[in-house]
């Protein structure tokens, strides 16, 4: 304890006011500690929904309700694999009786149980050029090597099947490299480095050159094409890899830009026909579009989520479902009535929007908004069949490029990206055709078309 035998008057008073100097200091500090923890508790109990014990966070999605049980019907046949005709056979059978040890005498069949096995190998092939020379002129004749030996690639020292495997596990299946390596060696024991894979990869790419451009022209062709975009990095720097589908294509392109210019650049100057897309004004340079459903849906859920508690915002968003399943379930084998219900409904879906979207300060005035700015792009599906109500086709076709962005992160340079786009376009587009990836692969090595 300080000693104050001696301290005047004016001093003890200036130490009593540098305490409470202090004391205001560190009470204002323990308020400001308090605001935080009463924070922080806050957003502790509505990640955890109101702080149940355990209940899990908001963000988590919820688990399925259980579902009532129904009794199996019994099927009138077994689907079970059929039996194959067997190349090899091995029988199994006792020379001598485990109990007394005496020789076995004659026998039968008491049981056939049949078991598939993949054999992989390598398969290690010297092609030797013998020249020859023959007749009265003497010319010297060295055969030439068939396609089925060099590929459309010419010299390769990997043949067409390894090249074959290697841009199908790469590009449809999003292996890496180093895996691939990995599988390729304790499967046939073939050692191929990273750098000749990448090789491997580009020669598919290369070899189809004409096939990506027919893809794209019949992508131009089309008289329904959807398209979409999502973030792809490319030698560290932000892009985006543009998707163009259709029920029979998958076309990819990397692009360092998400202007409009880009899709009108890959639809053509002359593309007329309709572009299912989402409200993303980079596709308004298109005269006929469909609108995304679907995107409208995830925004009137969360405005229905967040404004439980208003009657009028609920009722909005159930007129407008209501006129969306009445258009969905409209059919009819008459284009002009088609055309007809098309106009009604533009119609009545203008009637619910127009007030709200002058309404200032209304929860529902952003997609009210959207409605009415893209009133002529919702009910195309209804006048025209083969038009679907939402760009499904087009999330799904990016999915695995989104996967393979989230485990490579992306391409180191502009011959990596069109690697990448080249195997998705192709490979994408043999699947959604139903062919077989790795014949298909194998045949545009060897021939430069699927077949």
């Amino acid at each position: 304890m300080r000693n104050l035998h001696g301290v005047t008057r004016a001093e003890l008073i200036a130490i009593i006011l540098h305490q409470q100097e202090q004391i205001g200091t560190l009470e204002t500090q323990v308020q400001e500690l308090r605001d935080l923890v009463a924070a922080q508790t806050e957003e502790l109990g509505r990640l955890h929904k109101g702080g149940g014990k355990g209940e899990p966070p908001a963000w988590v999605k919820p688990n399925r309700p259980a579902r009532e049980k129904k009794q199996r019907q019994h099927r009138r046949q077994a689907f079970v694999r059929r039996r194959e005709p067997p190349p090899e056979e091995v029988r199994h059978a006792l020379e001598c009786c485990p109990r007394c040890g005496r020789k076995l005498v004659g026998g039968w069949e008491h049981e056939r149980r049949q078991v598939m096995e993949v054999v992989i190998q390598r398969r290690v092939v010297d092609h030797v050029l013998w020249a020859g020379q023959w007749g009265v002129c003497r010319q010297r004749w060295v055969p030439k090597l068939t396609p089925e030996v060099l590929g459309v690639q010419g010299k390769r020292r990997f043949g067409v099947s390894v090249q074959s495997l290697v841009a199908l596990l790469r590009g449809r299946y999003r292996v890496p490299v180093k895996e691939i390596r990995r599988l390729l060696w304790e499967v046939c024991e073939l050692h191929v480095s990273d750098g000749e894979m990448v090789a491997l990869s580009a020669g598919v790419v290369a070899a189809g050159a004409a096939e990506l451009a027919r893809l794209r022209e019949a992508g131009r062709g089309s008289p329904v094409v959807c398209a979409d975009e999502t973030g792809w990095r490319e030698d560290g720097k932000n892009g985006f890899l543009w998707t163009f589908a259709t029920p029979t294509l998958r076309y990819f392109e990397y692009h360092p830009t998400r202007s409009g210019k880009v899709a009108q650049e890959v639809r053509g100057e002359d593309f007329g026909g309709t572009v299912w897309c989402d409200c993303y004004g980079g596709y308004n340079r298109f005269s006929r579009k469909q609108r995304c459903w679907s995107h409208l849906w995830r925004d009137l859920r969360a405005l229905k989520g967040e404004q439980a508690g208003c009657p009028e915002v609920l009722a909005w968003v159930e007129a407008i479902h209501a006129l969306y399943e009445e258009a969905k379930a409209f059919s009819s084998a008459h284009p002009l009535r088609c055309q007809e219900k098309r106009r009604d409904l533009e119609v009545r879906l203008d009637a619910l929007v127009r007030l709200v979207a002058q309404q200032k300060g209304a929860p529902h005035r952003v997609l009210a908004e959207r409605l009415r700015k893209h009133l002529l792009e919702w009910f195309v599906f209804v006048e025209h069949p083969a038009v679907p109500s939402q760009n499904n086709l087009a999330e799904r076709s990016l999915r695995p490029g989104v996967i393979a962005r989230k485990i490579s992160g992306g391409t180191r340079s502009a011959a990596g990206s069109h690697t990448r786009t080249g195997l998705m376009s192709l490979l994408g587009s043999y699947a959604a055709q139903g062919k077989a990836l790795l014949p298909a692969c194998r045949n545009l090595l060897l021939t430069g078309s699927p077949g």
